[in-house]
């Protein structure tokens, strides 16, 4: 009987723990929770997960020192009550009008104490409650395994074309119109040049980057095609897994074309905050005075100060990123970043990008893997 909960059910007698191999199913259960600290969670987290800490950084923090200087009992002691009364307040709180057959998953860093005692708390209650076996250290290795194989499943197809092209435009209509897609960039919380980052959005953590990544991998249908923007080996300060990389550049290539007045519409629209924000442009501009010199950053700070955005982007395009990504594609996928099917984007417009998209995923269905 649970003293807990005289009415609830016998419990199974199945050890609670489950291994970090469930993870790869989709969804997993009714919640996953993750007892960590908070930051330990920011870092990197199953996706998906709630955090629910066990204890917070700075009780953390004492708990370790008391360990290392007055001894595991000391640690225990003041740890277990910190623990005791942080897992009643997330009982009170978060779970309180759960149901009876609520079954989450709950980890810590490796299975350990933290991640128990919040699950013995939750069994004696009556909830269904498991273990991660291995805590977040499995889960990790897991993640790192299978980006090394999970690419090798799958069919890509590389959208290439010069910056501002719409290649990520075109990749949010293949998604809404039920392609599959993996848009790097966004996972990276960047565009993918030096004034790629987005606005007071700040990278994720490499760990999750990469926790993003494999979700999103193992989600797709290996029967069907999947469309990818060609990326080099790094995106801002993220680094994508060898595999995935080896496994683009083996991928059919097709190639996006769009007028230099077309590409400068669409980079205005999509770099409005630089507009606004002209210091930090500037800011931003100086990270190329090795390439182009002081008297041509001048010339591009004079346009935008006089406001003539349209040739600010146009010189901008022309002297920097056109040569560059020409330079980028033929150093990653060789000559077939110029051999591959073309499509043509008209205009920026709704209509335009849908019937760009639609041609590029008839070519994506013709184009042999």
């Amino acid at each position: 009987m649970n003293p807990l909960n005289p009415s609830a059910p016998p419990r199974s007698p199945a050890s609670p723990l489950v291994a970090a191999s469930r993870l790869a199913e989709a969804p997993w259960g009714d919640t996953v929770i993750d007892v960590r600290s908070p930051g330990e969670y920011a870092e990197d987290r199953v996706p998906g997960a709630i955090n629910c800490p066990v204890l917070d950084d700075d009780e953390r923090a004492r708990v370790g020192t008391l360990y290392k200087q007055v001894g595991p009992f000391e640690a225990r002691r003041i740890g277990g009550a910190l623990a005791a009364r942080n897992i009643a307040r997330h009982v009170e709180g978060r779970f309180q009008d759960h149901p009876r057959q609520w079954a989450p998953l709950v980890y810590c860093w490796r299975g350990g104490q933290r991640s128990r005692a919040f699950v013995h708390v939750l069994r004696e209650i009556g909830w269904r409650a498991v273990q991660l076996e291995g805590g977040y250290r499995a889960f990790r290795r897991l993640v790192i395994d299978a980006l090394g194989e999970l690419p090798g499943r799958l069919s890509f197809r590389v959208l290439s074309g010069r910056t501002g092209c719409g290649k990520s435009r075109l990749l949010g209509v293949l998604a809404s119109e039920g392609h599959q897609v993996l848009d790097l960039e966004a996972l990276a919380a960047h565009r993918g040049s030096v004034l790629g980052n987005l606005p007071d959005v700040p990278q994720p953590a490499q760990k999750a980057f990469e926790s993003a990544l494999w979700d999103r991998l193992r989600g797709f249908d290996p029967s069907r095609p999947v469309f990818v923007e060609a990326e080099s080996r790094r995106i801002g300060v993220l680094h994508l897994p060898d595999a995935l990389i080896a496994r683009m550049r083996a991928a059919p290539v097709l190639t996006i074309e769009a007028d230099l007045s077309v590409r400068t519409a669409l980079l205005l629209d999509e770099y409005r905050h630089l507009v606004i924000d002209t210091p930090r442009l500037h800011a931003q501009l100086d990270c190329l005075r090795h390439l182009h010199g002081h008297d041509t950053l001048a010339a591009w700070r004079a346009l935008a100060e006089a406001g003539r955005w349209d040739e600010f982007v146009a010189a901008l395009l022309e002297q920097h990123y056109d040569p560059a990504y020409d330079r980028s594609m033929f150093r990653n996928y060789g000559a077939e970043g110029d051999r591959g099917p073309r499509v043509r984007l008209q205009a920026g417009d709704e209509a335009q990008l849908r019937a760009a998209a639609r041609q590029l995923a008839g070519l994506g269905d013709k184009v042999a893997a």
